[in-house]
């Protein structure tokens, strides 16, 4: 994802205060342990999420909550035509349990 430029502590505060609702959405689904990284040089957001055994995220993308928080956070990142955030996949290149 791609944060637009200027908007780093706004984006922060946002998800410091992160709706509860959609905190309990995620965590009712598996997941847990979730971060995000901003590399500052290139304003490109990582997030990392862990998912417990049984997580039913396949369709977190239709709830009405997560919509709501991608039009909240449309003016501050790249997005798509439906607001949700401009992602690229990643090559994992390296992995230790």
């Amino acid at each position: 994802m791609k944060l637009l430029p200027g908007f780093e502590e706004e984006y922060k505060k946002r998800h410091d205060e992160i709706w509860p609702e959609l905190s309990k959405l995620l965590s009712e689904r598996g997941v847990y342990d979730y971060s995000i990284f901003l590399d500052e040089e290139t304003m490109s957001l990582f997030a990392v999420q862990k998912l417990k055994d049984d997580a039913n995220v396949d369709h977190l993308t239709v709830e009405p909550i997560l919509r709501k928080w991608w039009d909240y956070m449309a003016d501050i990142m790249e997005t798509n035509p439906d607001n949700s955030p401009v992602e690229k996949p990643l090559k994992e290149v390296f992995h230790m349990e």
